[in-house]
């Protein structure tokens, strides 16, 4: 299991999931990427665009105005 990082700050929707999107397609099933972003719309976007390819939200985070998320691949 790979754990992998992408900096998404200071971008805004829809980059940050196409950011996601594009890390996501190096990674093997069962990596975890840990994504942090400053747009506060990627607290619903990545989740969703997680649940619609099968990937798995592990955690999310807010802290002094940055959002972090961990997923963790599935199968693609």
């Amino acid at each position: 299991m790979n754990k992998e990082f992408l900096d998404a700050r200071r971008l805004l929707c829809p980059l940050p999931v196409i950011r996601v999107q594009d890390k996501v397609k190096q990674l093997n099933a069962g990596d975890r990427l840990r994504v942090v972003a400053t747009d506060p719309g990627v607290m619903q976007d990545i989740p969703a665009w997680c649940r619609i390819n099968g990937h798995r939200v592990l955690q999310t985070e807010e802290k002094h105005g940055e959002f972090f998320i961990v997923l963790e691949v599935g199968v693609q």
